[in-house]
């Protein structure tokens, strides 16, 4: 086996034992973005002297003894809407082409901290808004699974340079699915934590205008990897209190073991999308699979996700509605069909102009369903859904037509939900089919990831081996 295909805890063993060398797992991981990069376009601003420079750093805190952090000598591509000091940071859009980041911001921070080598900056659609990866300034990324299907989006590049091989890690963001999606698409496992868990600072010299507040209060940051054990590996080395985070927590809480055995609640459908039969076939196995592993699985109903996600589109879209104009402005056409489609979306729920009164109690409200939710998962129970109720769209889906693109909107309410409501989410994957792979998702309450790992570890174990043909 080479040493690109090796899973990160795998890697950072071998290096921490002097088996291999931080350099000898770069070089293998560089010679496989070459080798595959170029027709899946997952990595930009990929510098060889730079990566190779960083490993030879690690090798020789290996060689002296050094303490060494937990994802010491591990290549793991960041996205580039992310600050990373000196790298790319395009937002995808042709004006930003030459934007470097003067600082790292603290998800990045916190991965060199842990000893990570960067290789690359993963691609995404401009500004990081659509559920495809295409842009301008860097093109089409592909699935590994298939040419003519969404890798996922935003952080797109991210979920396929991990199915081909080019790096064992990923960091990426989420605020309507861009790391869980992506990660669905492609076959691989993607973590969205509580809000507040992974500090979401960037220093000000790489912010720009104030996000809004659905922004600051709903993005976040998070790990992608092939297996749950590198996911959660880098979810604890990425995980901090910062309080330069308006949103950060203190003290990271320690939640104990809930008593007696898991409950699972099993939502297939809110009542917006139905799901596709292998939609359905998936959440069913992950279901079998979880109660064969001592879960005790139920199917019930849900209401307030759906409403969770109809405030998404509400209080997200009123949120960008001042700066559209400018977005637009240096937006590439797929987005500003995309946004147009999106904001026809929200204004059939919830009028053309919502206004004033409609936004500060739909925030209101948002406060009554996360206690609600929180009433419901704080016992220990978790939640299984769909990752999206279709498989991954056919590329441009989005932009095909009016009614495609408000059926898209629609089917991906398990990603839209969430943020609203600040819990945590993992997206692993449970089967292939017609050639695809389909993800679940898993829910737990507030600062419970590894309650939620542990479900996706189970899921995980009983899955068939679920990897692209290309990685082979």
């Amino acid at each position: 086996m080479e040493l690109w295909q090796l899973p990160v805890t795998e890697v950072a063993a071998l290096i921490r034992e002097q088996r291999v060398s931080a350099v000898e797992v770069a070089e293998s991981c560089l010679a496989r973005v070459e080798a595959v990069n170029p027709e899946l376009n997952a990595l930009a601003d990929v510098r060889p002297e730079e990566t190779l420079a960083e490993a030879r750093r690690a090798d020789a805190a290996v060689a002296a003894g050094a303490e060494l952090g937990p994802l010491h000598g591990v290549p793991a591509s960041t996205k580039i809407n992310t600050p990373q000091r000196g790298a790319l940071m395009s937002h995808g859009v042709a004006a930003m082409a030459g934007m470097r980041a003067t600082h790292d911001d603290a998800s990045v921070a916190a991965l060199r901290a842990a000893g990570a080598v960067f290789l690359g900056r993963s691609n995404a659609p401009a500004f990081s808004v659509r559920w495809f990866t295409e842009n301008e300034p860097h093109g089409r990324t592909l699935n590994p699974w298939s040419a003519g299907h969404t890798p996922g989006g935003s952080s797109g590049g991210a979920a396929s340079s991990l199915a081909a091989g080019m790096t064992p890690l990923a960091q990426g963001n989420d605020i309507g699915g861009s790391i869980r999606f992506p990660a669905g698409c492609c076959g691989v496992v993607g973590v969205r934590p509580t809000v507040g868990l992974i500090s979401n600072w960037i220093a000000p010299e790489d912010t720009g205008p104030e996000p809004p507040l659905t922004v600051q209060a709903w993005a976040v940051q998070g790990p992608m990897a092939r297996t749950v054990a590198d996911a959660r590996l880098a979810l604890h080395a990425m995980a901090g209190a910062d309080l330069r985070d308006p949103f950060g927590v203190p003290a990271l809480p320690a939640a104990a073991p809930p008593a007696g055995p898991i409950r699972v609640g099993v939502v297939r459908d809110v009542g917006i999308a139905k799901p596709h039969p292998s939609v359905d076939a998936a959440v069913s196995e992950a279901a079998r699979w979880l109660a064969d592993a001592g879960y005790e699985v139920e199917e019930i109903e849900l209401p307030l996700l759906a409403e969770a996600a109809r405030l998404w589109s509400l209080l997200l879209f009123e949120d960008l509605r001042p700066g559209l104009p400018g977005m637009l402005e240096m937006a590439d056409e797929p987005l500003r069909v995309h946004m147009r489609y999106a904001f026809e979306h929200a204004a059939g729920l919830w009028g053309e102009e919502p206004g004033l009164t409609a936004y500060v109690t739909g925030w209101a409200r948002r406060a009554t369903l996360i206690t609600r939710l929180q009433e419901l998962l704080g016992t220990g129970m978790l939640l299984l859904t769909p990752v999206s109720a279709e498989p991954p769209f056919e590329q441009d889906a989005d932009i095909l037509d009016p009614e495609r693109g408000r059926s898209i909107v629609d089917a991906q309410w398990p990603m839209t939900a969430l943020p609203v409501l600040g819990f945590p989410g993992v997206s692993v994957p449970a089967s292939v089919a017609d050639g695809l792979p389909i993800g679940v998702q898993l829910i737990g309450g507030r600062f419970t990831e590894d309650l939620v790992l542990d479900a996706a570890q189970a899921i995980e174990d009983r899955a068939p081996r679920i990897v692209p043909p290309a990685f082979s």
